[in-house]
């Protein structure tokens, strides 16, 4: 077998990482408008369409991942995702400025990730996703969004409802809408697929496995759409969009990345996988529920404090996984 060009490799993987991230944006745009002017209300488009369209990198690379046999990256890119979410992108974010929770609808998504954390942890329990396993996380998925969707279309008034029209473009026209989202639909699978065969080829340089590879490399680059979406957002003073990108995305990626993943060809993982990474993103997401409990009783911003910590943990968690690959 002839050992990959590293030059080549790396033209790959970041061609697909540039066209990834524009093409995601254009399809969150054109998907959220074209529902809007389907008559989707504003807060169900910011449940399904906003936070499926944020989480339509990991899923489509992590489609193609699994088609190409490469499942390490599939179930690497959606855990790697979640840890970079909450360390790296929120991190960001908050050391950037605190933030106030003031949402109804993320102050109930941050217990529902919670819970979803722990249950596919069981899911994933004996070491092996299956298809089975992947269809059942898929209606978790449906089941979750229907959920959160109802709630909060039967409450109304949420504050998430204004930040998400300030946000997005509803204005423009159907046919620009229709194209964005067109462009976003053919553009994703060919970035994914350059992105994961650029990832695979320097998995093999280096001699790792390619589920290192989805927790680092590929993770990062399928979340940079939720830092830009991030920082944008606190630009604008948006605080409960910009934390609820990050926990949205995650529900998401643990529910419909890695149940697609499965769904499309079921396989094996190794144990030091649960016992360390997946239990350090389990871990991050009780600090962020803790964290965000505590100051949202006591009526406080979430502290930059909080924001170096995360940062620190994200540091520490891709020095262990550099040592340990």
């Amino acid at each position: 077998m002839t050992e990959p060009n590293l030059w080549m490799a790396s033209l790959y993987l970041l061609a697909g990482l540039a066209l990834l991230i524009v093409s995601a944006d254009r399809f969150v745009q054109g998907a959220a408008a074209t529902a809007k002017h389907l008559g989707v209300s504003t807060m169900l488009v910011g449940l399904i369409v906003v936070g499926f369209g944020t989480s339509a990198p990991e899923m489509v690379v992590s489609a193609i991942a699994s088609f190409k046999g490469n499942s390490g990256i599939a179930l690497g890119n959606a855990v790697g995702s979640n840890i970079t979410n909450i360390s790296l992108v929120l991190g960001v974010g908050l050391v950037m400025v605190p933030m106030h929770i003031q949402s109804q609808t993320i102050k109930r998504e941050m217990p529902i990730l919670l819970v979803v954390t722990l249950m596919v942890l069981f899911v994933l329990f004996d070491h092996h996703l299956s298809r089975i396993d992947g269809v059942v996380l898929l209606v978790g998925m449906v089941v979750v969004t229907a959920l959160l969707g109802y709630v909060s279309v039967k409450d109304g008034g949420d504050c998430l409802e204004e930040e998400l029209e300030a946000e997005y473009d509803f204005s423009i026209s159907t046919s620009k809408a229709l194209a964005l989202l067109a462009f976003g639909i053919i553009a994703l699978p060919v970035a994914s697929h350059v992105m994961v065969l650029g990832a695979t080829d320097i998995a093999v340089y280096f001699g790792v496995s390619d589920l290192v590879i989805g927790l680092t490399i590929v993770a990062l680059g399928t979340s940079l759409p939720e830092l830009a979406a991030t920082i944008a957002s606190i630009t604008k003073n948006e605080h409960d969009l910009a934390i609820g990108n990050g926990v949205g995305s995650n529900i998401f990626n643990l529910l419909g990345v890695i149940g697609i993943s499965g769904a499309i060809k079921s396989f094996e993982f190794s144990p030091d996988f649960l016992r360390f990474d997946y239990f350090f993103m389990l871990s991050l997401t009780v600090f962020l529920f803790l964290a965000s409990v505590y100051f949202v009783l006591k009526d406080k911003l979430l502290s930059r404090i909080i924001g170096v910590v995360l940062l620190l943990l994200y540091s520490s968690y891709m020095i262990w996984v550099y040592i340990k690959g």
